[in-house]
């Protein structure tokens, strides 16, 4: 799966990465007594076992994608490994469990609630009076205040990315004694537990000096089952150690090693025994799912020359020895050449049978983004004729049913199911409707038919003269879909469209009744002022992102079904977010973002209404579909201002169902989780939602056995 998307909670709701108008919303789900919150998906898959049958010692080798500019999660270019680094290293009051949901974490906190609501509303935290940094001093008041003064965003000399909730609070003061801190807040604020996960240490947020840089290369004092050992950039990798200091259940492993290894190298790196626990992509999850496999006459080819036909190999046979010289000696290198890798892809895959693929669902989910800001798109009435045009069911099949995943269409931009504000508000804009779709578009004047023949000369011209950068796979006249699904290994539609046969649309919009569709399902394309109805959809390039394209290609011929066209530009990774999302320059975009349990602080950015800037611009924040109103923006203003925690819900709830209606991004599928690991590596795995419990990994003592039963799928024991 691409990878483009947007990463951990602390920093890219931060950093990274609608009209409702007079729609009406349906009454929302949760009336009654079942919860539409629902349960998750998936379960996690980390081999639990107890730790008494785990080793003590051992190096735990784990890939990532990169060693990060900073282990300071909350700058601007933090990334998922400063965030694994920091969760290892450092307290959090406050983790994820199994659903989603945040839990306390007693490692760190005996108890935190809110002790008072007026005149202002005020949070006791009672700490565990074993917790300590690791140069001794005890965690406390002083921690908690110097993070509010750095995150506030009072004092600009912070590099912050984020100051959400922190400036909020009005002040922060020692309690009763030492253990106690109380955080004064100067309105109410829901999503109270969010704050102070992870915590730094004074020295890191005490001076504007030491946040900007203190923490960016090291970290010299932590609090967690691991402390940062060394960070070797020449090497790219993390070396993090037992904490001698550590006053929890001791780490098993006596050291975590970090490796940056790109995703395309990991199958190999996890065969030559340089890693134990990667996430990878399908491609390697066949290969290790395969090898593990009892080998037979049934087991499918796979590896070098698997794709070669009895009368491909004949023929290489005739042409070595042929009498043509030239052609045999040319022949016979390439066959040599052939057997040395296929025999080297036969080692790994012996070496890949001590692997298994353990898998999830990620806390993420893929959404197609529509482009409000101009074109089409501006259009309340095209975004929802896109919307209906999608069989959101048949895209999450493609991508998680291969994999043997729940293929369940998303049904909130603000939570994934099981999470505590998730309900499926979908209906708020409707299902695949190919008759509603076409009805919308021809509203909103786009019809079939046109002066077309100038722009089809056009874009035959532009098709011959297109670069690396925008290469083009679908366009108007639709050649590249002339032939066989390139999807159909992943999926089929096996669901025939017609035209409609409804009354209200213009002249000439729809066959008569009776006449037969098309032999390729598709509408007659729609043109309007004679410009023809063709959205640019842009897409990552990269070797990681081919399901994205899988999935954007499912798209196109969906849309082409209505008579909408798409012109796909491939577009480098590098530049993806930044020259394109980011700045606006799409139609439409498939992008990820994370899950979060605080979406009334995390996910506003991202759905707020965009307003001028002084200087002119727009100031979108993180919506880069451009598409809000002022009523969603209220709506998550309520939310996040009521202490009442089942008021908030429905507030959230609400706002989804506007965000629902504006049709500005539509949520397809959870993402899957992929992990290669060790057999014999415990608690360690896809996670899902949860947390991971960095002290109880590790490695089966000889001849143990892991959990058995149902419950070998759920979170570790303590």
């Amino acid at each position: 799966m691409s990878q483009h998307g947007v990463g951990p909670r602390a920093v890219t709701r931060s950093v990274a990465f609608l009209t409702a108008g007079v729609l009406a919303v349906p009454a929302l789900t949760g009336c009654g007594s079942e919860d539409p919150a629902g349960k998750p998906l998936a379960a996690p898959d980390i081999q639990p076992a107890g730790r008494d049958r785990i080793a003590d010692g051992g190096t735990l080798r784990w890939a990532v994608d990169s060693v990060p500019d900073t282990l300071n999660t909350f700058q601007s270019d933090a990334d998922a490994t400063t965030l694994r680094v920091a969760q290892a290293v450092l307290p959090s009051m406050f983790r994820m469990n199994a659903s989603g949901r945040p839990e306390r974490n007693p490692a760190y906190l005996e108890s935190a609630e809110v002790v008072e609501t007026e005149p202002k509303q005020v949070v006791l935290y009672k700490l565990n009076q074993q917790a300590v940094w690791s140069d001794g001093r005890e965690i406390g008041a002083a921690d908690f205040a110097a993070q509010w003064r750095a995150l506030s965003g009072k004092d600009t000399a912070y590099w912050t990315a984020r100051n959400a909730g922190y400036d909020r609070i009005q002040k922060i003061e020692r309690g009763d004694n030492a253990l106690e801190v109380r955080v004064t807040f100067s309105r109410p604020y829901a999503d109270w537990r969010s704050l102070f996960s992870p915590l730094y240490p004074k020295d890191v947020m005490g001076t504007p000096d030491s946040f900007n840089d203190g923490a960016r290369k090291k970290l010299k004092v932590t609090a967690g089952p691991f402390t940062v050992k060394k960070v070797d950039r020449e090497d790219d990798e993390i070396t993090l150690a037992r904490n001698p200091r550590w006053w929890g259940e001791p780490a098993k492993l006596s050291e975590i090693v970090l490796r940056t290894v790109p995703r395309d190298k990991r199958a190999a790196e996890l065969a030559a025994g340089t890693l134990d626990v990667a996430e990878i992509d399908p491609a390697a999850a066949r290969r290790i799912t395969v090898a593990a496999r009892p080998q037979s006459s049934s087991s499918p080819l796979m590896g070098p020359g698997a794709d070669r036909s009895a009368a491909d190999a004949l023929h290489s046979w005739a042409v070595a020895n042929g009498t043509d010289e030239d052609a045999a000696d040319e022949e016979t290198v390439a066959r040599k050449k052939l057997r040395k890798t296929a025999v080297k892809y036969a080692r790994q895959q012996q070496a890949l049978r001590g692997f298994e693929v353990r898998k999830s669902l990620e806390p993420a989910f893929t959404q197609l983004a529509l482009n409000g800001a101009e074109g089409p798109l501006a259009d309340e009435r095209v975004r929802r004729a896109v919307a209906r045009a999608l069989d959101r069911k048949k895209l999450a099949e493609t991508v998680l049913k291969p994999l043997g995943l729940p293929a369940v269409p998303v049904g909130s931009h603000l939570a994934l199911s099981g999470q505590a504000h998730y309900a499926d508000n979908s209906g708020a804009l409707g299902g695949q409707d190919t008759k509603e779709a076409q009805a919308l578009l021809a509203d909103a004047g786009w019809v079939p038919g046109g002066p077309l023949k100038e722009q089809k000369k056009k874009e035959k011209e532009e098709e011959k003269a297109a670069g690396a950068e925008g290469e083009k796979a679908v366009g108007e006249d639709n050649k590249a879909h002339g032939g066989p699904d390139p999807a159909d290994h992943l999926a089929h539609d096996g669901k025939q469209y017609q035209h409609p046969a409804r009354g209200g649309g213009a002249p000439g919009a729809y066959a008569p009744k009776g006449t037969a569709a098309p032999a390729n399902r598709e509408a007659a394309p729609l043109a309007k002022n004679g410009k023809p109805l063709t959205l640019r959809f842009v897409l990552p390039s990269g070797p990681g992102s081919q399901t994205l394209r899988t999935v954007a290609d499912r798209i196109s011929r969906m849309l082409e079904r209505v008579g909408i066209g798409t012109d796909i530009s491939k577009v480098s990774d590098e530049s993806y977010f930044k020259d394109h999302i980011a700045s606006g320059q799409y139609d439409l975009a498939l992008y990820s973002w994370p899950a979060t349990a605080f979406p009334a602080t995390d996910a506003r950015p991202v759905y707020a209404k965009p307003v001028p800037a002084a200087d002119g611009s727009l100031n979108v924040e993180q919506n880069y579909t451009r598409v809000g109103t002022d009523q969603v923006d209220q709506l998550f203003d309520e939310a996040v201002s009521t202490l009442d925690e089942g008021k908030s819900r429905s507030l959230i709830r609400k706002a989804d169902s506007r965000i629902w209606a504006a049709a500005g991004s539509i949520p397809l599928f959870q993402r899957p989780q992929l992990i290669a690991a060790r057999k014999n590596l415990v608690n360690s795995g896809a996670f899902g939602f949860g947390t991971p419990v960095y002290e109880d990994m590790g490695f089966l003592k000889k001849g143990a056995k892991p959990a058995a039963g149902p419950s070998a799928k759920g979170s570790a024991s303590r």
